[in-house]
């Protein structure tokens, strides 16, 4: 094997890597989309309900308080630590807490919304975000 045999495997090689990450970037676009979708749907379908957005709240990490966020929107499961605000944006409300956020509320960031919630964690416990949306829905405002 020559060094250009050498130099020709290592081009093929990240070309063939280059061309799996940009399909694998493609992928997780269409899928942000698809949640996106779902996302929207959820809140016009919500407003056509007439299901009452509430302020949301965030918790610490820790799991010592809860903070005011300015947000108003609806919960999406019964532990309170995941929402969609009026706007159709995603929210996982955990924050770092502190006296600063117990003084003057917290600001959580809008996190694309995943399809399945809670893939990867440790419990085990995932669900489709179409699933999970379905339940808020049907649930009313009997929700916490």
């Amino acid at each position: 094997m020559g060094e250009g045999d050498g130099r020709d495997w290592r081009e093929q090689r990240q070309r063939a890597v280059r061309a799996h990450a940009a399909a694998d970037e493609r992928r997780r676009a269409a899928e942000r989309a698809e949640a996106a979708d779902l996302v929207a749907g959820f809140v016009a379908e919500a407003i056509r309900r007439g299901l009452r957005p509430t302020p949301l709240v965030a918790g610490s990490y820790s799991g010592g308080g809860r903070y005011r966020t300015g947000l108003t929107g609806w919960y999406v499961d019964r532990a309170a630590t995941r929402a969609v605000d009026v706007e159709g944006r995603f929210y996982l409300l955990t924050v770092p807490g502190g006296l600063r956020a117990r003084l003057f509320g917290a600001t959580p960031r809008p996190h694309p919304a995943p399809l399945i919630v809670g893939e990867g964690g440790r419990d085990g416990d995932s669900v489709p975000l179409r699933e999970l949306l379905s339940r808020r829905l049907d649930a009313g405002d009997d929700w916490p």
